[in-house]
């Protein structure tokens, strides 16, 4: 019966056993950590890109004003093609400039 029963791996076992949990606690609190951190970084990233998109319609806006008064100065003027033309220039740059959505 004492064969069966060691007492030095009975008392050794609940160490054993905390010690597993400890690893495994500490290998999931690094995943959870590491998965907070990456989407932390994705946030920061996606304020930056709001911001810049921010920026381009102010930008969109005042070529837009822009481009209505020299539209009107145009045709005060009287000349028939080149504000179709410098119109058309206008409307290419803005296939550049991204939407708010």
């Amino acid at each position: 019966m004492e064969n069966v029963m060691n007492p030095g791996t009975v008392t050794l076992m609940p160490l054993v056993i905390s010690a597993i949990m400890v690893i495994l606690g500490l290998v999931l609190w690094f995943f959870v950590n590491r998965a907070s951190v990456k989407a932390n970084q994705q946030i920061a990233l996606l304020n930056t890109l709001v911001e810049q998109q921010k920026r381009q319609i102010v930008l969109l806006r005042r070529l837009c004003d822009a481009n209505e008064q020299a539209e009107v100065s145009h045709e005060d003027s009287g000349s028939g093609a080149a504000p179709q033309v410098a119109a058309q220039e206008n409307d290419d740059d803005f296939i550049s400039l991204v939407a708010e959505r």
